[in-house]
Formats: structure tokens, C-alpha cells, sequence
């Protein structure tokens, strides 16, 4: 099968699906999730053969189209995170349903529901992408998406505050992309990657100082899609403001996509001597000043989707250690590992989060108090996704951690390794915030039912788990990453 048909089928099942609550106005549009898990789990066995091989190398498309074992790996990373968004919806649903006027029932939760479909198609063919014009194309579809669902809830005042902030940030970023590839095609007069990485060995020194400014440009515009700072301070309003399967979503599968295309865009400039001294130390800086900045202002942070928020931030850090030192070969499998446990134990505290802000009518850690004696096993999945966020041993996010801070100690940064220490001992302290609220506090007078759905339990339990089992036996990944 032709991997470039991916996308095409999931195009298709997005449009299908908003056709189908187009005409049936009276349907019950949870039915629309259960439709898309259906869809998304055939077309992720359908990757399973899908091959390079089937692509026609004389075609068109397969000068900015990309099937390498990255991208086949990041095009299921992103069905899975869409499909456990979905799930996340069916519980959401009566939140969406309140903040969304309509004269019918479960107006406009079909649409929020397709979005993020079409939203997988742009981040699967975001990983794939080889060109600057498919590199935009791509990254704009996602956006685009990503706008209209972070300001979806437009009867919420944070909402709207929030899709304000990330439409205006965005499109500054959009800028800057396309003001950089401008100044490497000027240089170079070619946008596509490969051909960009033939010409450079040609060019005179005169033209290094455009070149690199023209990558300046670039990162800043993929710092901002990633969440580093300079470029991080949109992440606690939107993640915040906006509807809680949408804010793990721009947390897990935004930000690995953005990861991957920062890494092909790497390749291209870390492989030209003149300018990798000086990009290797802007990445180390950049890795650096994320850690800090993440860490320590998740310290104060009470409201548990803004602490979501900066950890994020924090995981950016610890993830650019490892394409910071990229130069190490087992760099990118590293890379690879910590998004799938970063997407194991995220997915599971958002989706914990938006059960209980359901119930409770909130999101502040004070809204757990007590939630081992109200709900045990929720409780105690979300333990063990704190624990796994500050890297405690014998969880993903211990060996996510240690593959990173090995591939930094081979690089030569050192001094990375003490700061991504600081940030460990930040997190210790903001996640286990969660756990002593969640064990040690009481749970307030009449403190309402948890209700769960299936689907939910099901996925919320299969995450958990995960996080253990990769803990203990990492090859279940590795072997799968080569």
C-alpha cells in the first residue's frame, strides 16, 4: 500500500463523518466518536503495510513526501493521540454541549468531534513533508485546525481569551516561517531539503551569515509549535482557555509533530560545518533556558491544567537536550521514546483532569482533594502519571529521562545535565502537589460521583499500564523504533 493514501483515507473518513451529521440532524454524535475510533483503528492496521517501496519515485509528490521509519512512526503516533482525544470527547461532550449555543441537541459536537481528524491528516503529513512549501502547507492545516478548536467553547470567556492569544501568536509565527524560508531560498534558490543540503557545500562564506539568519527565522517559527522558550509564553492561557481533550492534544501531538519537522530541518544545517558550532550552541541555550523557565514556574501553579501547561514546557527542555545533541546516534531514538512516554502519562492526567473538572466544576489541584477515597483507580492512575512525569524508576518517564541525559553526557553538555537536574527537583515538588491532595487531604462535604464511560476506562487503564510496562521493558518501543 501507498503510504501517501494515509492521509487520504483519513481526509475521507473526516469529511464522511461531518456528512453524515450534516444529514442526520437528530443522531445521538457521540455515535459520530465511536464512527471515527472505528475508522482511525482500520487505517492504523492499514500503516502496518503501508511500505516506502510502493512509492513511485518519478511521482510528482515524492520530491516533498517523506515515508522513512520517522515519519511511519509519527503518522500512528498521530492516529493513536486523535483516537484518545476522541475518547476523551465522549465524557467532555456535556461541557461542549453547555458553552456551544444551538437550538438542538448536541449542536456543534459533531464538528468538534471531526476536527480533530482533519487535524491527524495535517499532522501526518507534517512528519512526512521534505520541503519548506510542504513544511507550510502541512503546518498550516494544523494550525488553522488548532484555532478554531482552542477558541471552540465561545460561550467560555477564557476560551475566547485563549483562541485570541493563539491565533495572534500563531499567525506572528506563520510570519516568521515564511520570512525565513524566504531568505534560504534567496540564498540557496531551492526549497526543498534535499536539494538545499547540495547546494549548501557550493556556497560562498559571504552567504553563511543569511543562511543562518534565514534558520533563526525557522526556529523561532518551530519554537513557538514546540513550546521553548522564547517562544512559550501563549501555552498556560490556551491550555487553559481551551477545551481539555483540545489542550492535551496541542500538548502531545502539536508538539511531536512540530519535534519532528525541528529535526529534519536539523539534518539539513547540522550536516554543513561552517554553521554547526554555532547551531549547536543556540539549541544546548534554547534547551537550557526551557528546562528553567518550565520548572520553575510550575512552582507556584495551584490550577492543574496551567502546571500541565508549563510541565510541558519543562518536557520541551528535556527533549531538546536530545536533539541538541543529535550528533549522538542514539539520539533520535531517545527523542522517539520520550514523546511516546510523554504522550502515555499526559493523556492520562488530561483525561483524569477532565473527568473530574466534570464532576467538580473545576480544575484547581484542590479540585482532587480526596479523590483515593471517591475514586481509587482513577486516583491512582493519576499517581502514576505524576510519578512517571517527575521520573520516578520503573516508569516511562524515568527512561524517557535517562535515555535523554545519556545521549547529553556522549554530546559533551555537561552543564545540561545539571540544569535538567533542577528541573527533575521542580517537578518533584509540583507533581507530588497532586498526589498529597489526592492522599492526604479530605475530600470537601458532599463531594459529587465521578461518573466514567467505557471508553474512557478502557483507554485511561490501557495508558496506565503502558507507563509501567515501558517502564520495566522499554523494547516494547525500541524494537519498534529499529
Amino acid at each position: 500500500m501507498n503510504p501517501i493514501y494515509l492521509e487520504a483515507l483519513v481526509v475521507t473518513l473526516g469529511i464522511g463523518l461531518l456528512m453524515s451529521e450534516a444529514f442526520d440532524a437528530k443522531m445521538d454524535k457521540r455515535y459520530l466518536v465511536y464512527a471515527g475510533l472505528l475508522g482511525l483503528g482500520i487505517i492504523f492496521v492499514a500503516s502496518l503495510f503501508a511500505l516506502p517501496q510502493y512509492i513511485d519515485a518519478s511521482a510528482p509528490y515524492a520530491a516533498f513526501y517523506s515515508a522513512d521509519p520517522m515519519a511511519m512512526f509519527f503518522k500512528r503516533f498521530a492516529i493513536i493521540c486523535t483516537m484518545v482525544v476522541l475518547v476523551m470527547t465522549i465524557d467532555y461532550a456535556p461541557i461542549i454541549e453547555r458553552f456551544i449555543p444551538g437550538e438542538t441537541k448536541g449542536a456543534g459536537l459533531g464538528e468538534f468531534i471531526t476536527l480533530p481528524i482533519f487535524t491527524c491528516a495535517g499532522l501526518m503529513w507534517m512528519v512526512s513533508a521534505t520541503d519548506f512549501i510542504a513544511i507550510f502547507v502541512s503546518l498550516e492545516l494544523v494550525t488553522i485546525s488548532f484555532y478554531v478548536l482552542v477558541a471552540y467553547l465561545r460561550r467560555s470567556h477564557t476560551t475566547l481569551e485563549a483562541g485570541t492569544k493563539y491565533l495572534i501568536l500563531g499567525a506572528l509565527s506563520t510570519g516568521f516561517i515564511v520570512y525565513g524560508v524566504t531568505w534560504i531560498f534567496g540564498v540557496t534558490g531551492q526549497t526543498n531539503l534535499a536539494a538545499i543540503a547540495a547546494v549548501l557545500p557550493t556556497l560562498p562564506p559571504a552567504s553563511h551569515t543569511a543562511l543562518l539568519f534565514g534558520f533563526g527565522l525557522v526556529l523561532i517559527a518551530l519554537g513557538f509549535k514546540i513550546g521553548a522558550v522564547p517562544f512559550q509564553f501563549w501555552i498556560p492561557d490556551v491550555y487553559q482557555g481551551a477545551a481539555t481533550p483540545i489542550s492535551a492534544y496541542l500538548s502531545v501531538a502539536s508538539k511531536a509533530a512540530g519535534f519532528i519537522v525541528l529535526v529534519r530541518v536539523l539534518d539539513l544545517f547540522l550536516g554543513f560545518e561552517p554553521l554547526r558550532p554555532r547551531i549547536d550552541v543556540l539549541l544546548a541555550f534554547i534547551a537550557g533556558a526551557t528546562l528553567i523557565f518550565g520548572g520553575l514556574s510550575a512552582l507556584p501553579q495551584r490550577n492543574f491544567k496551567r502546571l500541565l501547561s508549563y510541565s510541558s514546557v519543562v518536557h520541551a527542555g528535556f527533549i531538546l537536550m536530545a536533539v541538541a545533541s543529535l550528533g549522538v546516534a542514539f539520539a533520535r531514538t531517545a527523542i522517539q521514546f520520550y514523546l511516546v512516554a510523554y504522550l502515555l502519562m499526559t493523556f492520562v492526567a488530561f483525561a483524569i483532569t477532565a473527568l473530574v473538572a466534570r464532576a467538580a466544576g473545576g480544575d484547581d489541584i484542590s479540585h482532587f482533594a480526596g479523590l483515593s477515597r471517591r475514586a481509587p483507580w482513577l486516583a491512582g492512575a493519576m499517581m502514576l502519571s505524576m510519578l512517571s512525569l517527575a521520573g520516578i524508576p520503573f516508569t516511562a518517564g524515568f527512561l524517557g529521562k535517562l535515555f535523554v541525559f545519556q545521549v547529553a553526557i556522549e554530546a559533551g553538555h555537561t552543564w545540561l545535565i545539571l540544569v535538567g537536574a533542577v528541573a527533575v527537583a521542580c517537578g518533584f515538588y509540583s507533581y507530588l502537589l497532586v498526589v498529597r491532595a489526592m492522599y492526604w487531604q479530605p475530600a470537601p462535604d458532599n463531594a459529587p460521583e465521578i461518573p466514567v464511560s467505557l471508553a474512557s476506562s478502557i483507554s485511561v487503564s490501557a495508558l496506565a499500564a503502558l507507563i509501567l510496562v515501558l517502564g520495566v521493558y522499554p523494547q516494547v518501543v525500541l524494537g519498534w523504533l529499529g
